[in-house]
């Protein structure tokens, strides 16, 4: 199990919808925050839904323009 401190980091760049959210879906199995950096312009509606589904919250980080950044918490 991860600890609370920091999130897991899941670097789906590169990945065309829907395997970015099927990485993130992995990753929260076992973590209870993820960051997710994802380039696929789907993947912010992808995410949304799956989180919406899971009762997660998201937020979103504008960091690096062209690319998203987004922290899921259970």
């Amino acid at each position: 199990m991860t600890s609370d401190a920091s999130p897991v980091a899941v670097d789906a760049r590169g990945m065309r919808c829907p395997w970015p959210a099927l990485r993130l879906a992995r990753a929260m199995r076992e973590a209870r925050e993820v960051l997710l950096i994802a380039d696929d312009p789907q993947a912010e509606r992808e995410v949304a839904a799956l989180a919406a589904e899971h009762g997660w919250t998201v937020e979103g980080d504008a960091a690096a323009p062209g690319e998203g950044r987004w922290r899921v918490r259970r």
